[in-house]
């Protein structure tokens, strides 16, 4: 999430602080992915022996932990260096994400998935945009962006034992969540409306990712229905009745009917978002400047339950991979309902 607060970071410092994690103990991936869209892992067992083992991209049923575990491992390890914008090692995750669409029947929305950005001066810098197009013969020209950013701020400076920062609460847990979902209705084949997955860069930048998307696509005119984002969504909040907050979660009615379609409370009002103006600190914004519809960021961090963000602690080893899976498949009856309802459900108030 772009620089939120450093001031009170500070003093919300968790005790874990910001050492290093040996995340070979865990899984270390190799920098192949199989052509048949398995993803090539390295796994180191605790006892030291090593063994390789192709782990499938696609989803076959409900996502696991696993299924979890394997995207944020890989999103998160040293090798990418930090995903920073224009990176070698973003390009990495920017094919690992090209993959898992190829894999799973999404098409890309550009002539190419990756969307090169104009508005970025750091070097060469790409989305990666992906479309499900809908199935109904009038609702399938209306557009859902569901989003993340997958860059984060690569390497810090003046830590000797560790100086890459992996960012897998930001935002390598949003990433994995849209590309699960990417799995899910890429193969089912039943979204009504059409889906366009969003994987943004530099939003660490000042959101110039999404803000070169936003310009483009209503450059475009597409009718685009709601922009639903996912930003920071790997630990659970502390002491709540619900699994997600929304930001700008008085400016429409965008909570409602996600608790309806996961018929739960899934979905709460944060009064931290609402004082710090999280709605203007994500991807969602820019949706939200071009097109003045529904454009807000489902979220877990609380202000309470992760203190390593934009740090070098913010490793996999304290994600809990079974919370992620939990809020993808909860989730995903909510993004059916607003897809495929047969009239825009989802207004600003």
């Amino acid at each position: 999430m772009k620089y939120i607060f450093a001031v009170l970071f500070s003093s919300l410092l968790l005790s874990c602080g910001s050492a290093k994690i040996d995340q070979s103990a865990v899984l270390n991936p190799t920098d192949s992915i199989g052509a048949n869209g398995s993803i090539l892992l390295e796994v180191k067992k605790f006892e030291g022996e090593n063994e390789l083992r192709a782990l499938n991209s696609k989803i076959v049923g409900n996502t696991t932990s696993q299924d979890i575990k394997t995207s944020m491992v890989f999103l998160t390890s040293d090798e990418l260096q930090g995903r920073d914008t224009g990176s070698e090692g973003i390009s990495k995750a920017a094919n690992f994400i090209q993959n898992v669409f190829e894999n799973n029947n999404v098409q890309p929305y550009f002539a190419s998935y990756r969307d090169t950005l104009e508005n970025y001066s750091g070097g060469v810098a790409y989305n990666v945009i992906g479309v499900l197009p809908g199935t109904d013969s009038e609702l399938k020209n209306e557009f859902i962006i569901v989003g993340a950013h997958y860059d984060h701020i690569g390497l810090i400076s003046g830590n000797t034992n560790d100086n890459i920062a992996n960012g897998a609460n930001d935002n390598a847990s949003g990433t994995t969540a849209v590309l699960e979902f990417a799995k899910y209705f890429g193969k089912e084949k039943m979204n009504k409306r059409s889906i366009i997955f969003a994987l943004f860069t530099a939003e660490e930048k000042g959101l110039l990712g999404s803000k070169h998307l936003a310009k483009k696509l209503k450059d475009e005119n597409i009718n685009l229905y709601a922009m639903l984002n996912f930003e920071m969504i790997g630990v659970p909040m502390v002491d709540k009745d619900y699994s997600l907050y929304l930001t700008g979660y008085e400016l429409s009615n965008l909570a409602m009917i996600s608790n309806r379609y996961a018929n739960k409370n899934l979905v709460g009002f944060l009064q931290k978002a609402k004082e710090f103006n999280l709605f203007r600190r994500s991807d969602n914004a820019p949706f939200h400047d071009e097109f003045n519809v529904p454009s807000q960021t489902y979220s877990s961090f609380d202000f309470t339950n992760f203190g390593e963000y934009h740090k070098v602690g913010d490793e996999t080893l304290l994600i809990d991979f079974n919370f992620m899976a939990t809020i993808v498949n909860e989730s995903i009856p909510m993004l059916e309902g607003i897809i495929n309802a047969p009239v825009k459900e989802v207004k600003y108030n």
